[in-house]
């Protein structure tokens, strides 16, 4: 089957995972063979469905289907063989609200949980969060047991298949439905859904498979993040109780300001505050950037707000290339505190651009002083 499994779903390429879960009830409820008189179209386009459903809905196999396209799935466990396997729950979910199976399927034993997810804070300096940083993250949580290896057996020792459950982890009870034989699932309160049962636990973990301890993973932060951005690192998270999955590392980051520069998507804002002397006869300047020191020439006349852009000087794209631009704001500065010949060679030049400008003797009241004096 080549075609695309995005297609088949109605999803985008980016789609989450709760995105391809609704596309897929929606359709399992048009297209299951019961719901269409055992129309064949129907039943193939419901396989197919699923099928993408299963391989799409599995991060490393939907890693490998966005890399390798649907030609290179047909050894990687997505078939319709494996069909009922993991989309059985969902599927009847979406009939019955609940976890069941029908006579033509078997349920897919329990077995080892997947462990939880972490989620984390990492605070940044701007210029890490601009270029892009490793930073170790910690943490304390489950970690797996190293006497055990995450079994939760005694050394020497391992799990046994579940007498109650056979293996699977759950129990079944049988009813009829408009579907025909309809069977519902709970955790076998044996091996609480494990499908195996520990006889002689792990001193160290008491069963568990894991231990509470101090954890670290160094994460590697590409360039161009910004505030509120999230990364995920896939089985970084939680162990599994006694094996199983390892949960995900979500990675929140949070990024410092900057003294100097305010970020606008990718690009940068900052301000350059100059002389009026420079600012009416032009100068080159030099101004701070991220990347070191770069030279701005300011033409004669230059007003307060003026923008002078530095292309390629602000923040790198995170999903392409290049950088955004450094935009310059320039601040003309009035003088102030000037001595008497400063103020002298001001006043020559209002008088001969015929500006009018204040005495310098002060206001009223200094008037009236100076005359009674």
């Amino acid at each position: 089957m080549a075609t695309d499994f995005y297609e088949l779903l109605g999803v985008a390429r980016d789609a989450s995972e709760d995105e391809i879960k609704r596309a897929y009830r929606k359709l399992a409820r048009e297209l299951h063979p019961d719901a269409n008189g055992g129309d064949p179209q129907s039943e193939a386009r419901f396989k197919e469905v699923s099928i993408a459903y299963e391989t799409l809905r599995d991060p490393e196999r939907r890693r490998r289907y966005d890399t390798f396209g649907p030609d290179q799935m047909r050894g990687s466990g997505a078939g319709p063989g494996d069909m009922f396997g993991g989309g059985l729950g969902d599927l009847f979910d979406a009939f019955f609200g609940g976890g069941a199976a029908t006579g033509f399927g078997t349920s897919r034993p329990a077995g080892p949980r997947r462990g939880d997810d972490v989620e984390v804070v990492l605070d940044l300096k701007f210029e890490e969060a601009v270029f892009g940083v490793e930073r170790s993250v910690s943490w304390r949580g489950p970690v797996t047991c190293t006497t055990c290896s995450g079994s939760g057996a005694r050394p020497g020792t391992s799990p046994t298949t579940c007498p109650e459950c056979q293996g699977l982890g759950q129990v079944r009870r049988v009813r009829q439905s408009i579907l025909g034989q309809v069977v519902t699932t709970a955790p076998c309160p044996r091996c609480r859904g494990y499908g195996e049962v520990v006889a002689s636990p792990c001193s160290d973990c008491r069963g568990e498979g894991r231990r509470t301890d101090d954890r670290s993973v160094t994460v590697e932060v590409p360039p161009g993040v910004d505030e509120g951005t999230t990364l995920r690192i896939s089985g970084s998270g939680s162990p599994a109780p006694r094996g199983g999955l390892p949960g995900d590392l979500y990675v929140h980051l949070r990024v410092a300001k900057h003294d100097r520069f305010e970020r606008s998507g990718a690009d940068l804002v900052t301000r350059l505050h100059v002389a009026f002397t420079q600012a009416a006869l032009g100068a080159d300047v030099t101004i701070e950037t991220l990347d070191g020191s770069e030279s701005i020439a300011l033409a004669p006349g230059t007003q307060t707000g003026k923008t002078v852009r530095l292309r390629g000087h602000g923040v790198p794209h995170v999903r392409g290339r290049g950088r955004g631009d450094l935009h310059v704001e320039v601040v003309v500065d009035t003088p102030t505190g000037l001595d008497k010949e400063q103020d002298r060679l001001l006043r020559e030049l209002a008088r001969m651009r015929g500006e009018e400008v204040s005495s310098g003797e002060g206001g009223l009241f200094s008037r009236i002083r100076s005359s009674l004096g």
